[in-house]
Parts: structure tokens; sequence; C-alpha cells
């Protein structure tokens, strides 16, 4: 398994020489919303489709 830092290096270097500061801090901040999700998921953080119309439709009233 790789470090954090080991990771944030793959990233910044997977991105294109002319990227820009904001390109990649948005690309670091997606890679760590999407392991975060996951992580929710496997812990069984989750939340049924149906719960979220439900909250959605609370909100619209």
């Amino acid at each position: 398994m790789s470090t954090v830092k080991e990771k944030m290096a793959e990233i910044i270097r997977s991105q294109p020489d002319d990227a820009s500061y904001e390109e990649i801090m948005r690309e670091l901040a997606f890679e760590r919303m999407v392991e975060r999700g996951l992580d929710d998921s496997k812990k069984g953080r989750v939340i049924s489709n149906e719960d979220v119309e439900r909250q959605i439709r609370s909100w619209q009233k």
C-alpha cells in the first residue's frame, strides 16, 4: 500500500505539464473524496436513493 505522500505525488505526476495549481488541487481533492466515499461504503455508511429522494422532497416544501 502506498503512503499518502506517494499517492499525492502519483496524482501530480499524472497531470499535464501545463496543469494549473487549481487543476492539480482539484484532482487531489477529487481523489480524496472518492477514497472517503469508498471507505464510507465499506463501513456501511450509505443512504438509499429512496431516503435521498425523501430528503430532497422535504426541502422543496
